[in-house]
């Protein structure tokens, strides 16, 4: 699910298309990208957030939504200006492609906290996958989403952050480290240890967890932090996690998915029938054929057409999951329709893309006990027929076919496991948080 290079063009000539709209308004206007289409680590799915920076007196919210309705920028229906949120914004979908574009003015936040993005990916090279694993997950139980309860990217990429901070293993910062192991030890951790009632997540000065007691103190009265506090590095303060009002259900998740992964590279795992007709991650990862499709047409319009497929066997390339094109710092769950023009391959009951995951890497084949292989399935010589529109993604859209060669748990083998269902009996493992400070991984 990593950006494709075709992909961040076809965002690019999104983003043209709105930026020549603002100029010709403003000539002297300054728009700037943000969120996970600056930092690379956006789905298919996600939408663009842009920053327009100028001098106003009132932000001009309503000229600029009449001027994208007049140069038919947008579908007409789409464009919505929200003028009493906390940042006002304005809504729209992209005409041709249908990717979903927010709209701020003079925000200083957002392009900071992309550059702080970047320089937290550098650091730790596992995070671009790690990040991307957990926002198809999220997106798919619709808790990814802050207005909704859920949590949003920036929130989640700062937890991340703070469990590699304070993971008590020196491995899990190096660049060939076992991605599968810290999948599943980052939903041990916020699944079952973290104590959420009484502990702040802190990035700053090397990571640490904080007393909401503490926390407290220093508020207003009347005021406590949030059941997800996560103190903001760029802006002391401020709780990034204050929105997220459904943190509990996202910890129910996090805990079903540790469950059913362990259950899954467990050893008894292999004497169950399934084992070889379903990969591990796919136990909590889903990718619709909507989301395929749509990925297909974008190929197709502004992708190499010959560009080679990646071995079955091998690691495929993660150069792209690093690219600086992203906008993730707001919502992911803006699911693509295509154009009318869009010719769709038929809906097979194995087909995904293999070259989309990143995870599925050589590095972790082997460490996840087993040395079978997955072959994903052959993508190309599919026919084209007839128009298809994409629709929504939501939680429900992602319980269709299972495809083996996407759900591999950043390995290349099968799935060896029962359903989700089915718990691990092993000794219980608990998260270090007193290692001493030379096994932090910094």
């Amino acid at each position: 699910m990593s950006p494709r290079p075709e992909e961040e063009k076809m965002r690019m000539e999104v983003v043209s298309r709105i930026e020549s709209v603002i100029k010709e308004l403003w000539p002297s206007a300054d728009v700037q990208i943000f969120g996970s289409f600056k930092t690379g680590l956006y789905l298919p799915t996600s939408d663009i957030d842009l920053v327009v920076f100028g001098k106003w007196e009132n932000l001009p919210l309503w000229t600029l939504e009449e001027a994208l309705r007049k140069h038919k920028v947008a579908d007409e229906d789409s464009v919505k200006v929200l003028d009493k949120a906390t940042v006002p914004i304005i809504k729209l979908t992209d005409s041709f492609t249908e990717v979903k574009v927010d709209i701020s003015f003079n925000v200083q936040n957002g392009v900071r906290a992309a550059d702080l993005i970047k320089d937290f990916t550098k650091k730790y090279p596992v995070l671009p996958y790690l990040v991307l694993v957990l926002k198809q997950f999220l997106l798919q139980r619709d808790l990814n989403e802050v207005f909704t309860g859920g949590i949003g990217s920036y929130s989640l990429f700062l937890m991340a952050v703070s469990f590699l901070q304070l993971h008590p293993r020196e491995d899990a910062c190096i660049p060939n480290t076992n991605y599968g192991v810290l999948l599943i030890e980052f939903f041990e951790l916020y699944g079952r240890h973290f104590n959420y009632l009484k502990t702040g997540i802190r990035i700053k000065d090397g990571g640490s967890y904080v007393a909401k007691d503490e926390v407290q103190k220093n508020m207003l009265d009347g005021y406590r932090p949030s059941m997800l506090y996560i103190e903001d590095p760029l802006q002391p303060g401020n709780d990034v996690g204050r929105s997220s009002y459904g943190a509990m259900q996202v910890k129910q998740a996090f805990d079903y998915a540790y469950v059913v992964l362990s259950h899954a590279v467990s050893p008894i795992a292999k004497y169950y029938p399934n084992n070889e007709t379903e990969s591990i991650l796919g136990r909590i990862i889903r990718v619709t054929d909507e989301v395929a499709t749509y990925r297909d047409w974008i190929s197709k319009q502004w992708g190499l057409q010959n560009r080679p497929e990646p071995s079955c066997n091998g690691p495929v390339s993660s150069s792209s999951a690093t690219q600086s094109s992203s906008s993730d710092v707001d919502s992911d769950a803006t699911p693509c329709k295509t154009p009318k023009q869009l010719l769709c391959r038929p809906s097979a009951g194995n087909r995904v893309g293999p070259q989309d995951v990143t995870l599925e890497s050589s590095q972790t084949v082997g460490k996840m006990q087993s040395t079978q292989t997955t072959n994903p399935p052959n993508s190309t010589n599919k026919s084209q027929h007839g128009s298809a529109r994409l629709f929504r993604s939501s939680s429900k859209g992602f319980q269709g076919t299972t495809q083996t060669s996407h759900g591999s748990l950043m390995t290349n083998k099968q799935h060896q496991g029962k359903s989700n269902n089915q718990y691990y009996h092993g000794k219980k493992r608990k998260h270090k948080r007193d290692a001493p400070l030379s096994d932090l991984c910094r």
